[in-house]
Formats: C-alpha cells, sequence, structure tokens
C-alpha cells in the first residue's frame, strides 16, 4: 500500500477513535447559528423576493428557514452581510451577471 493509502487509513482509525470519544478533535469549529426568517423579515420581504434579490434559491430559503438544512460558513457569512447592508448586497450583485437559479 502506498503512502497516501496509509494516510487514509490511519486518518479514518482516528476518526472513528474521536467519534467513540476515545480521542479529542485537533479542533473544533463552532457552527454559527444564523436567523435567516428574522433578516428577511426585517427586510420585508417574502421567501421568494429574498431569494431572487440576494442570488439565492427559494427552495434553500425555506430550508433554511424550516431548519431542515443549515447555512454553509460562506452563505452565513453572505447572510451576516444582507443584514447589516442589505442595499449594498443587492447593488453588488445587480452588476454581476450570474446563472439562472434552479429548484
Amino acid at each position: 500500500m502506498g503512502r497516501f493509502g496509509e494516510t487514509l487509513i490511519q486518518s479514518a482509525r482516528e476518526a472513528e477513535a474521536i467519534a467513540r470519544g476515545d480521542l479529542a478533535p485537533a479542533r473544533e469549529i463552532p457552527i454559527e447559528e444564523i436567523d435567516v426568517a428574522a433578516i428577511r423579515k426585517r427586510l420585508n420581504l417574502s421567501q421568494d423576493r429574498f431569494a431572487r434579490r440576494f442570488g439565492l434559491s427559494p427552495a434553500t430559503v425555506r430550508d433554511w428557514e424550516q431548519k431542515r438544512r443549515r447555512p454553509d460558513r460562506i452563505a452565513t457569512a453572505l447572510l451576516r452581510v444582507i443584514d447589516h447592508a442589505p442595499e449594498t448586497v443587492a447593488r453588488a450583485l445587480e452588476d454581476t451577471p450570474s446563472p439562472p437559479l434552479r429548484d
């Protein structure tokens, strides 16, 4: 077995030990909770209008609000910027052509 295979097996063993509680993870990245519905409501937008205005999928916005999914770190950062400077984000996105979204 090559070096990559050995490293992969060792990583899997470490992951298993962490899952069992036998080994502490090297680091933990806290997951920031963000209230997407509250941001959207402060902006007085429907889910569909919020999604269109900020280049998001309406289905994704619904999933976030209904807690079926959580925004990843990049989406969380975007949502925080939207919360603090929605007009700036909207203007920036208007100036940037993007492909149509699909649900």
